[in-house]
């Protein structure tokens, strides 16, 4: 697609407010933002394939209104087989380069966020020769992309073991030797106090958590606690250092997320750059938003 990175086969290629096609090199994942009958699902499938050029098409079902979700199963909600073309374990793409494994019927999420591409790009080129902490890193797309920016360590925090694991095969694709003591399996917010009581920091925190949590019977919602997760982290982040925080909740616009993460760094913080979701691929109002903050 004109105007991407160089060396990128990722991308989105339809952003409606119905539905979206996000190609995976040869792949399409077709997510579903109304319902849709099962004819109309095959007839929509098979024009993403011819008009995508992609082999294989998988469908995800996401409606805004998900009271009719929550009494379908995983596999009715993202079916792991295609609707078109053949099963597909997994796909290696390329981002500017970076290299991440992809794999189309795992559920929902299928091993890299689109829409956080810009964030991606700004930490590669801002990190070299710094210590970088990710949480809530998912397959650690941010602390790859500080990797390949140069930086000493980058250190992965997240409740899935499974996840992390990903992450460290998408370590090693990009050339790195992963070291399992910078993929940790935990709670972020234990994980904070407990670099906060040994005195670690970091010279940049990437902070991307979910919109709404419920683990371990701690509820966390980012239009009320967003703040209070960066206080939480402020004592690990060096004097000088750059908060990166992200948010995916539509109903947190850009402005208040810049004001909540400013108010948790007790108001001491220079906004350096911002960002959306990249306009080259995505048209509608980007529900991901991320402002990038030195201390």
């Amino acid at each position: 697609m004109k105007g991407l990175p160089s060396d990128t086969d990722a991308y989105r290629l339809v952003d409606s407010t119905d539905y979206t096609v996000d190609v995976f090199k040869s792949v399409a994942v077709l997510s579903l933002y109304r319902p849709y009958s099962s004819k109309d699902e095959r007839t929509l499938s098979a024009e993403v394939a011819t008009k995508s050029g992609c082999t294989s098409v998988y469908l995800k079902r996401r409606p805004r209104q998900a009271h009719g979700v929550a009494s379908q199963t995983p596999e009715q909600v993202a079916p792991p087989a295609p609707v078109v073309g053949e099963p597909v374990e997994s796909v290696e793409v390329k981002e500017g380069g970076a290299r991440f494994q992809i794999r189309p019927g795992n559920g929902l999420s299928v091993g890299l966020y689109l829409d956080a591409r810009d964030a991606r790009a700004w930490v590669r080129g801002h990190s070299r020769g710094l210590k970088v902490l990710n949480l809530f890193s998912y397959t650690c797309g941010f602390g790859i992309s500080a990797l390949l920016g140069g930086a000493t360590r980058a250190v992965n925090i997240d409740l899935s073991r499974k996840v992390l694991d990903w992450g460290e095969a998408n370590t090693a694709l990009n050339g790195f030797t992963p070291d399992r003591r910078d993929f940790i399996s935990g709670d972020c917010f234990d994980w904070l106090a407990r670099f906060a009581k040994k005195n670690e920091q970091f010279d940049l925190v990437v902070l991307d958590p979910p919109s709404f949590s419920n683990a371990n019977g701690k509820r966390f919602r980012a239009e009320t606690d967003y703040g209070e997760l960066v206080t939480a982290l402020s004592p690990v982040l060096a004097k000088g250092g750059t908060l990166l925080a992200c948010c995916n909740l539509e109903t947190l616009g850009a402005s208040p997320l810049e004001r909540l993460a400013i108010a948790g760094l007790g108001g001491r913080a220079k906004k350096l750059a911002a960002f959306g979701a990249s306009a080259v691929d995505f048209t509608q109002p980007p529900a991901f938003k991320a402002v990038a903050l030195k201390v």
